[in-house]
């Protein structure tokens, strides 16, 4: 499912036009992205949790080369699922 898809369906669900729930699905991953960029996590009870995870730098090796070459430290977004959906998928 792509975004599209995912409001198409959250609009039929909600019973809203597909403006308005592109509108509420925008502010809401607009929402997490800015949370998780202030360092906080996102707890959605029965469903999951984002958070950010710290990715220390490393010494890689370019494939064709051989060469090695520095990978910078990253912060990445890390999803656990909750309860509620774990349950829903294996139920």
């Amino acid at each position: 499912m792509n975004k599209a898809e995912l409001v198409a369906a959250v609009a039929e669900i909600a019973g809203l036009t597909k403006a308005d729930t592109e509108k509420a699905v925008d502010a809401t991953f607009d929402a997490i992205t800015s949370t998780l960029k202030s360092g906080d996590e996102v707890r959605l009870i029965g469903f999951g949790s984002f958070s950010v995870t710290q990715r220390a730098a490393t010494e890689g090796r370019n494939p064709r080369t051989g060469e090695k070459i520095q990978i910078a430290a990253s912060k990445n977004p890390k999803f656990s699922a909750g309860k509620g959906l774990k349950d829903a998928l294996n139920g």
